[in-house]
C-alpha cells in the first residue's frame, strides 16, 4: 500500500512491518488529528477464510479488553474486502530491542513481569489467551509504557481452534510443550511463555536454546533449562523460584492462574525494595564477610566461646533440632507417579521422625508446600525449624534415585546435597541411610537404637512396596471411596509379600479411618482392625503406627487404661515425632488426672504439625478441660477461619461459648454445625425453638429430634445425653448417658474431664456410670 493512500479517513504515512498475520502501518486518523497504527490482513490471506476468521478474531479478542498494559483498539473496519484493525500507536521500542540494546536490571525485570502479567491477568479474566507472548509482541511507549500487542494467535476459552489439523501455531522458542504437541491449551501456556520471557530478560537467552527450530522444540520438551542463578548470580532465590515454577513441563505443576503469579513477582519486588531479597551471589558475599569477622576477632571469640561451652556446655541427649522435610518433587516421567513422589516423602518423614534428636514437622503440613515459590527462610519461619530438606525422587524399571539438598533455613545456604542410585528393593535401607546422614550433617547423634531401626531392614518386594504406597497415597484422601481403594492396594501388597509388616498396618489404619470418618460404625471394623493390627505387631514390632492405634482402641474401646498409657508410651517410644499419639495421649492423661504431663505432649504434638486444625482442636479440649475457656474461644474461632467446616472445633467453640453463658454465640454455632452436615430440619427447630423459649429449650427440641429419628436411623445415646446436659435437664440427660455406656459408646470416657457435666458431679447415678468405667 502506498504511501498517501486513504482508507476511510485514515491517510497511511509509511510502513512499519510486516508479519505472518498481516502487514502494519503508520496512518493519521483524519476525524481525531492523531497517529494510529492499522494492521491489515496480508494480500495473500484475504481470501482464506480461515486466516480471515483468525485475525478477525484477534480484533475482537483485543476490543474486548481495557487495560493500561494491552495496546488499545479503536476500530475494526474492512476496504476492498481486506479486513484492517486500527490501534493506538507507539513511538518507541519493543521489548527484543530492548534486551539486544542492554543488560536489564534485576529491578526492572521484574516490573516488566509485572506489567506483562497484569494484562495476561486482564485477558484471562475475559477468558482469552494470547499464545504468542514473545519479546516482539511486547512494545514500550515514548514514555516508557509497556503495552502488550498483536492478539493474532488469540483464543477464546472453550472455543474450537481454528487451525488445521496438525497445524503448531506461535514462536517456537516461546512455545508450552502442550502448544509443541499440538494439545489443547489454556491461560497456562501464557504462563509458561512469560516464564521464558522473565529468564529471556534476565540471562540475555532463552532458556531453551538450538541452532534450529527442531532442536529448540525437542529441548522445550525433554530438557531442563540452566539455573538463572547460575547464569546470573545477582537474581533473588524468590525470581529464580517463581522461573522455575511457570516452566514447569506439565502445566498442572505450574502457577494454576496468573494471579498467583502476579503475587509472588509483587512479592519479590516488594522485597527488593526492602532490601530483604537474597540471591546466590548475596550468600557467597556473607559468608565472606562472616570468615572477615571471625579472623579479626579471633581471639575474643575463642576466648568466649570457651567460657559459654563450660558454663552452658550442651549435651548430645538434650540436644533436639527442628527440620522440616519438604514434599519430594516427582521428576518421574508420568504425573500420575505423583503417588510416589508423595509416599517417599512420608517415608523419609516417617525415618526421620524415630530419631529422638530431631524434631521434624509432620506430613499434613509440610504438603501445603507441595511446588511452593517461598524461600527456605519464609518456611523455616512459618514452620519454627533451623533447617529445610528438599528433594526429587525419579522411579523407573525397579530403580530410584533420590537426590537431598540440606538448607540452612536461617540464611538461605545450601549445606549439603547428595544423590542416591539404588535398587527399589533397597528402598528400606536407602531411606534409613537418608536419615542418619541428614542427622549427621547437622550433628543430631542417633541412638544405637535408633541406628537399628533405621538400617537392619530386610529388602521389599518392589511391586509390594509400590501398592504399599499407592495404597497410603489414596487413604490420606479420606474419601469413602479412596478409603477403599487403599484397601485394594494394600491387599494387592499382601498378596505379592504376605510377610509385609506395613501393609496390614495400612489395612488397620483404613478401618480405623472408616469409622473415625463415619464411614462406618466401630462395632463393624473392629475384627478387621484388630486381626490386621496383630498380623502386622507379629511381623515387626516396632511399627509406631500400630502401638498408637491399640493404645485408641484400648483407650476409647475397651477402656483399658493401663495398656493403652503402655500402648502410647510404646508409641511415642519408636517415633518421637508421632503428633497424633502425643495429642490423643494428652486426653487419656487428663483422664488419669495428669494435666501437667498432658500439656506437655499436646504442646510439643501442635509444634510438630502446626497446620492441622484437629491438632489445634485437641489441643483446645484439654485447656477446656482446665476451664481457660477465653484461650479456647480465641483459637478456635481462628481455627475456623481458616478450616470453617471442621466439626471438632466446632463442637469444641460452642462448649466453650456455652460454659461462658454466652448462648447466643453458642446457638449460632450449633447452626454452623448443621449447615456443615446439611441438616436444614435440625436448624429449623433449633432456631424455632430459640426465638420461642431460648438457648435451653432449644436444645431441648433438637434433642427430641434426635430421639425421633432414633426410631429410623441410628443415633448415639451420647448425642442425646449430652444436649439434655446442656439443656439443664439432669435426669433425661443420665438416662441417655446409662445407655451410651451400655452401648460402649466412644465418647464416654469424656465425662470424666468435660466441664459441660460439672453440675451433675455429685449425683450418685452420675459416679456410678465414672466408677464403672475406672476412672
Amino acid at each position: 500500500m502506498e504511501k498517501g493512500t486513504s482508507i476511510s479517513h485514515y491517510k497511511i504515512l509509511e510502513k512499519l512491518g510486516e508479519g505472518g498475520m498481516g502487514v502494519v502501518y503508520k496512518a493519521h486518523d483524519r476525524s481525531l488529528d492523531r497517529i494510529v497504527a492499522i494492521k491489515f490482513l496480508s494480500s495473500f490471506q484475504q481470501h482464506d477464510e480461515l486466516n480471515k476468521s483468525r485475525f478477525l478474531r484477534e480484533a475482537r479478542a483485543s476490543a474486548a479488553l481495557s487495560h493500561p498494559n494491552i495496546a488499545t483498539v479503536y476500530e475494526i473496519g474492512e476496504a476492498d474486502y481486506s479486513p484492517f484493525i486500527v490501534m493506538d500507536f507507539y513511538e518507541g521500542k519493543t521489548l527484543r530491542n530492548k534486551i539486544k540494546e542492554q543488560k536489564i536490571g534485576i529491578h526492572e525485570a521484574i516490573k516488566i513481569a509485572l506489567k506483562i502479567s497484569s494484562g495476561l491477568q486482564k485477558a484471562h479474566s475475559k477468558s482469552i489467551i494470547h499464545r504468542d507472548i514473545k519479546p516482539a509482541n511486547i512494545i514500550f511507549s515514548e514514555d516508557d509504557e509497556l503495552k502488550i500487542i498483536d492478539f493474532g494467535l488469540a483464543k477464546f476459552a472453550n472455543q474450537t481452534m481454528l487451525t488445521k489439523s496438525g497445524t503448531t501455531l506461535g514462536t517456537a522458542s516461546y512455545m508450552s510443550p502442550e502448544q509443541l504437541q499440538g494439545a489443547a491449551v489454556d491461560h497456562r501456556t501464557d504462563i509458561w511463555a512469560l516464564g521464558v520471557l522473565l529468564y529471556e530478560i534476565l540471562a540475555g537467552r532463552c532458556p531453551f536454546q538450538g541452532e534450529y527450530e527442531q532442536a529448540i522444540m525437542y529441548s522445550i520438551a525433554n530438557e531442563e533449562p540452566e539455573y538463572i542463578t547460575k547464569i546470573r548470580p545477582d537474581v533473588p532465590i524468590r525470581v529464580e523460584k517463581i522461573i522455575n515454577k511457570a516452566l514447569q513441563k506439565h502445566p498442572e505443576k505450574r502457577y494454576q492462574n496468573m494471579s498467583d503469579m502476579l503475587a509472588d513477582l509483587q512479592l519479590a519486588l516488594d522485597e527488593l525494595e526492602s532490601g530483604k531479597s537474597r540471591s546466590a551471589s548475596a550468600l557467597k558475599l556473607s559468608r565472606k564477610q562472616r570468615r572477615y569477622a571471625f579472623q579479626s576477632a579471633i581471639f575474643l571469640f575463642v576466648f568466649t566461646s570457651l567460657f559459654l561451652f563450660f558454663i552452658y556446655r550442651p549435651t548430645e541427649q538434650n540436644r533436639t533440632v527442628s527440620i522440616a522435610l519438604l514434599p519430594l518433587e516427582n521428576l518421574s516421567s508420568s504425573l500420575a507417579q505423583d503417588w510416589f513422589s508423595d509416599g517417599m516423602t512420608d517415608a523419609l518423614i516417617t525415618d526421620l521422625a524415630r530419631i529422638s534428636g530431631l524434631r521434624i514437622i509432620a506430613r499434613s503440613s509440610v504438603m501445603r508446600y507441595k511446588e511452593t515459590t517461598k524461600i527456605a527462610s519464609e518456611i523455616a519461619s512459618e514452620l519454627g525449624v533451623d533447617y529445610i530438606i528438599e528433594g526429587a525422587v525419579v522411579e523407573s524399571n525397579n530403580q530410584i534415585r533420590i537426590s537431598i539438598r540440606l538448607i540452612d533455613a536461617v540464611n538461605d545456604e545450601y549445606l549439603w546435597a547428595q544423590v542416591y542410585n539404588r535398587d527399589l528393593k533397597n528402598v528400606l535401607n536407602l531411606q534409613g541411610e537418608v536419615a542418619e546422614a541428614i542427622a549427621g550433617q547437622i550433628q543430631v547423634q542417633v541412638t544405637p537404637y535408633e541406628q537399628n531401626l533405621l538400617s537392619n531392614r530386610k529388602d521389599v518386594n518392589p511391586e509390594a512396596y509400590e501398592a504399599y504406597l499407592q495404597g497410603n497415597y489414596q487413604r490420606w484422601q479420606l474419601t469413602k471411596q479412596s478409603i477403599e481403594t487403599a484397601l485394594k492396594y494394600y491387599q494387592l501388597a499382601i498378596d505379592i509379600d504376605p510377610d509385609y509388616a506395613p501393609a496390614y498396618a495400612g489395612v488397620a489404619l483404613s478401618h480405623l479411618s472408616k469409622a473415625q470418618s463415619g464411614y462406618a460404625s466401630f462395632n463393624d471394623v473392629i475384627d478387621q482392625t484388630e486381626k490386621a493390627a496383630e498380623k502386622a505387631l507379629e511381623i515387626d514390632s516396632n511399627l509406631s503406627e500400630i502401638h498408637y492405634m491399640k493404645a485408641i482402641i484400648n483407650t476409647w474401646v475397651y477402656w483399658d487404661w493401663q495398656d493403652a498409657n503402655n500402648e502410647f508410651i510404646r508409641a511415642i517410644e519408636l517415633n518421637p515425632n508421632m503428633p497424633e499419639a502425643r495429642a490423643f495421649y494428652s486426653h487419656l492423661l487428663f483422664y488419669l488426672k495428669k494435666p501437667n504431663e498432658a500439656l506437655t505432649h499436646i504442646q510439643e504434638a501442635v509444634k510438630l504439625d502446626p497446620y492441622n486444625p484437629l491438632f489445634q482442636a485437641v489441643y483446645s479440649m484439654d485447656l477446656m478441660y482446665l476451664k481457660r475457656y477465653d484461650e479456647v474461644i480465641s483459637t478456635m474461632e481462628s481455627n475456623l477461619e481458616i478450616s470453617p467446616e471442621d466439626r471438632t472445633s466446632l463442637s469444641t467453640l460452642r462448649s466453650a461459648y456455652h460454659q461462658k453463658g454466652m448462648y447466643e454465640k453458642a446457638i449460632e454455632t450449633w447452626k454452623k454445625s448443621f449447615e456443615v452436615r446439611d441438616d436444614q430440619e435440625a436448624i429449623d427447630i433449633l432456631m424455632n425453638a430459640y426465638n420461642q423459649g431460648g438457648y435451653e429449650f432449644a436444645l431441648q427440641k433438637v434433642a427430641e429430634l434426635y430421639i425421633e429419628r432414633s426410631k429410623d436411623e441410628y443415633i448415639t445415646p451420647w448425642q442425646i445425653g449430652t444436649l439434655y446436659t446442656r439443656a439443664g435437664m439432669k435426669d433425661e440427660a443420665l438416662d441417655y448417658l446409662e445407655m451410651a455406656y451400655q452401648e460402649n459408646d466412644l465418647n464416654m470416657p469424656y465425662a470424666s474431664v468435660d466441664p459441660i457435666f460439672d453440675y451433675m458431679r455429685d449425683d450418685p447415678r452420675f459416679v456410678a456410670l465414672i466408677n464403672k468405667m475406672g476412672l
